[in-house]
């Protein structure tokens, strides 16, 4: 019995540790785009935005606005995206929609511009990405991933033997690890 114990922490120490490297990268993808994520109603895990507010003088009226007048203004604004089309949505309110998402918002009335940019993330979008399952290839490793955090966690409870172990200490942990989401569970709902 002794035996059997001592080679399964064996087998349970190389089997954690080998999964464990494979998928650590996986682990801290996940770890930080689900920060992205869990506060998105504050930070836009696809793109920065950025507002730049500037008065202009001398905008044609609405009657007479031109698409020569949108080139005018998109290179007095040094916008760096291409046009896409334009319309007035309200009296004196011109609206610019440009490649990739920016837009670019004009009082022609008043001469109030508001341009708003928007760039995607480097590595935080496609990271979030992979949280929204983008293809059948990706289900594949995703149920590879949680397969392989179930056995990384069953061989790490294994691992250990005496008061630091499963009947000890590490015990008392899993369960308290258990208890808290459970009981968050209970309270939000």
């Amino acid at each position: 019995m002794k035996v059997a114990a001592t080679k399964l922490r064996t087998w349970s120490r190389t089997i954690h540790r080998e999964l464990s490297f494979f998928f650590s990268g996986m682990v801290l993808i996940y770890a930080v785009s689900g920060l992205y994520m869990n506060h998105r109603d504050t930070i836009n895990p696809h793109y920065t935005v950025t507002l730049t507010e500037r008065v202009v003088e001398g905008l044609p009226s609405q009657a007479d606005f031109t698409r020569a007048d949108v080139d005018a203004l998109m290179a007095e604004l040094e916008v760096g995206e291409r046009y896409t089309k334009h319309y007035f949505p309200r009296e004196h309110q011109l609206k610019v929609f440009l490649k990739g998402g920016s837009s670019l918002v004009a009082n022609v009335a008043t001469g109030e511009v508001v341009y708003e940019s928007l760039k995607r993330r480097p590595l935080v979008s496609p990271m979030t990405t992979l949280h929204y399952n983008p293809g059948k290839w990706w289900t594949w490793f995703a149920d590879a991933f949680a397969v392989a955090l179930i056995v990384i966690t069953l061989t790490g409870i294994l691992m250990l033997k005496g008061k630091r172990g499963l009947w000890g200490r590490g015990g008392i942990e899993l369960v308290a690890g258990i208890l808290l989401p459970v009981l968050l569970l209970l309270l939000c709902q």
